[in-house]
């Protein structure tokens, strides 16, 4: 079965970076479209960027433009999240989320697959 675990996360001061990992099993990330989404206490899981299932197209929410990029090592079977100059705004829960759907996808309805997530504090 398909299996994604998130790597990386943890407590930084504002202006930080964290790179988070998420590694995938039972699947071959080649042929999936690879997404980060975050969700804060007593909010709605949103979207944070996406990478398209060749790696050739990449897609950032509007807050996260500029500062975050997403990549991913078909090798290793593993997408990440470079994350910089973090704002105590960014601290959240980030989950990596699969889907095997061409195209973009910024709707967590979207991706069937998930992680357990992990946590990201920035203090300010």
């Amino acid at each position: 079965q398909v299996q994604l675990v998130e790597s990386g996360g943890g407590l930084v001061q504002a202006g930080g970076s964290l790179r988070l990992s998420c590694a995938a099993s039972g699947l071959t990330m080649s042929t999936y479209r690879m997404a980060w989404f975050r969700q804060a206490p007593g909010k709605e899981r949103e979207f944070v960027a996406l990478i398209t299932r060749g790696g050739g197209t990449v897609y950032y929410a509007d807050a996260v433009k500029g500062r975050f990029t997403i990549s991913k090592d078909n090798a290793k079977n593993t997408v990440y999240l470079q994350m910089n100059s973090l704002k105590p705004e960014d601290t959240a829960v980030y989950y990596c989320a699969g889907s095997s759907d061409y195209g973009s996808g910024t709707q967590a309805l979207q991706y069937a697959y998930w992680g357990q997530g992990t946590q990201v504090t920035v203090s300010s």
